[in-house]
Order: C-alpha cells, then sequence, then structure tokens
C-alpha cells in the first residue's frame, strides 16, 4: 500500500495565489478590450457631458461675436452719427483696449479644456472693456442731450458784427506774414474789418471769462475772452471799447463791445478767435451763411432787451 503524501500548504497556497492572478490579469485584458469596443453606461454619460460641455462654448463663442457685432454697429453710430451731432469727440478712457496681463488667466491652466476657456475668457473680457467704454460714451451724450437748447445758443454761430459794416475782405485764420512783426506765424482767428466804433456782438450765450486793455503798439490790444461752456470760447480783439465785465453772463447777439485799431494792428478791424477744447479752429466754419440781416437784428434787439445779472 501507498502512503497519501500530502500537498504542503504553502506550496497550495501559492498555486491558488498563481491561479488567482492569472485570473485577475485575463479579467482585465478583457475588460480593457471591452472598453475599446464597447462603452459602459458612465463612460458613455462622461462622453455626452463632454460634448455638451464643449456646445455650450460654442454657443457662448457666439454669442461673443453677436455681442462684439453689436458694440461695432453702436460704435460706428457713436462716432458717425450721434457725436458729430453735438460736435462732440470721441470719448477716449485710456487703456481701455488693452488686454489684461497673461497671469489673470494662469489658473485656467489646470482644465482639461485650459485653452479652449481662456480664448473665450479673453474675448468676453474685450467685449465687456468695450461695452463699459460705450455705456460711459452713452452717458456723456445723454448729458448733451439734456443740455442740447442751452447747448445750441452756446455754440458761436452768428458774425460778431454786423455783416453789413465789413469793409473790406476778410482777413483769414491759418499762417500767413504778419504785417508789422514781418515773420511767418500763424493767424490765430479772423480779421474782420469794419469802422471804429462799430458794435460787437456775442457770438454765443456764455460768461466773460477776462477782458484786457493790452499793450499800446502790439499784441491784442483791448480784448474779451468769453467762455460759452461746452469746450468752446471765442476771443475779440483790437477793440476800441469794452462793454462787459469779467464773470458776466452774456448771451448770443449782445453787445460787448467796439471795433477799435488797438494793440498790434495796422487798420481798424476785429480780431475774432474761437477756440475748441483749447485750440483755435477756423470762425468761418461756425458762422450761419443763411443767416439773413432781419434775423441778426432780430437776435441783437433781442439781447437788448433782456438783463443780465453780474457774478462777483
Amino acid at each position: 500500500m501507498y502512503e497519501e503524501v500530502r500537498e504542503p500548504l504553502r506550496l497550495r497556497a501559492y498555486r491558488l495565489l498563481r491561479k488567482g492572478l492569472v485570473v485577475l490579469i485575463v479579467v482585465c485584458i478583457v475588460n480593457l478590450l471591452f472598453s475599446f469596443v464597447f462603452h459602459t453606461p458612465k463612460m458613455d454619460r462622461i462622453a455626452r457631458e463632454n460634448s455638451e460641455l464643449l456646445m455650450r462654448y460654442d454657443i457662448l463663442d457666439k454669442r461673443i461675436r453677436e455681442a462684439a457685432e453689436r458694440l461695432d454697429i453702436l460704435h460706428q453710430r457713436d462716432i458717425g452719427v450721434y457725436r458729430p451731432l453735438f460736435g462732440a469727440d470721441s470719448l477716449d478712457i485710456a487703456g481701455i483696449y488693452l488686454p489684461y496681463p497673461d497671469s489673470v488667466y494662469t489658473y485656467l491652466n489646470e482644465s482639461p479644456y485650459g485653452d479652449r476657456i481662456e480664448t473665450s475668457w479673453r474675448a468676453l473680457d474685450q467685449v465687456t472693456r468695450r461695452t463699459y467704454l460705450q455705456s460711459r460714451s452713452l452717458d456723456q451724450l445723454q448729458m448733451f442731450a439734456t443740455d442740447k437748447e442751452y447747448m445750441a445758443t452756446a455754440i458761436p454761430a452768428i458774425w460778431p458784427i454786423d455783416k453789413r459794416n465789413l469793409r473790406n475782405r476778410i482777413g483769414s485764420y491759418g499762417g500767413r506774414m504778419h504785417p508789422i512783426y514781418k515773420r511767418y506765424i500763424k493767424h490765430e482767428g479772423i480779421d474782420l474789418p469794419a469802422k471804429t466804433g462799430d458794435p460787437v456782438y456775442a457770438t454765443g450765450n456764455g460768461i466773460v471769462q477776462s477782458t484786457d486793455i493790452g499793450f499800446r503798439s502790439r499784441g491784442y490790444g483791448r480784448q474779451i475772452l468769453i467762455d460759452h461752456g461746452f469746450g468752446y470760447k471765442t476771443r475779440y480783439a483790437h477793440l476800441s471799447q469794452i462793454d462787459v465785465e469779467p464773470g458776466q453772463r452774456v448771451t448770443r447777439g449782445e453787445q460787448i463791445g467796439r471795433v477799435g485799431n488797438t494793440g498790434g494792428s495796422v487798420g481798424s478791424h476785429l480780431h475774432y478767435e474761437v477756440i475748441y477744447m483749447g485750440h483755435t479752429v477756423d470762425p468761418i466754419n461756425y458762422f450761419r451763411r443763411d443767416m439773413s440781416a432781419t434775423e441778426f437784428e432780430r437776435i441783437i434787439q433781442a439781447a437788448q432787451e433782456t438783463t443780465y445779472e453780474v457774478f462777483e
């Protein structure tokens, strides 16, 4: 008889472990192969969520582009229609078009779709900055619209003397040879030749900023500077007489002085300037060419019948 020899426990355990490992490896391989061929419910859900997420970013990008296009249209109306209507320059805010630094978006690098999200955020930030600029511009235009009636009377729009009193050709605005100083200089206004003592009228509503008797034989001589608001000022120089005081409120058509020949002048005339935003501009562009003599006289008469206070 043969005696049955029992296999050592350690050897049996090893064999069981080996079988278990083989089964586990086979199961993993089968599962891996299955995953390449078939999608699990979880994988299907993740795929749907990713697809939906990308679709939402596509929609967001489209809406950002549409908002940018609407801003372009509004901006063109702003600079092409609304602002010229009020004679206003385009609003500019320093740095408004500068993009944010790259460091603002570094946290997006941790996202699986970081590049895509960063592109959308940059576009959205640009639209946000432009929207703020346009909002400020519209606020300013609203202010102009509120004061439109006052602005219409403040802008210098009539002749500072009666056109019928002109005695010769108008001295034009711009560079020319000065008749006294004998050198080429910029003429900051226009010269309106008239007789000494002819009335000089305010060309728009405003407040007398300053008056000056000037020098005897050089400079502007006796002059008046009126601040009309909205960035406009006017200067009336070489006067023989000043009829207003600094701080006095004047209205369009009101007599403020008389034509003269004071300062650096070779003949009786009015030197007239229009100053806008600190720079002189050609006054001829502001004269209403269609204004009749009757209408001019009506404005002057209305000014004469009005009393204005003097601000100390």
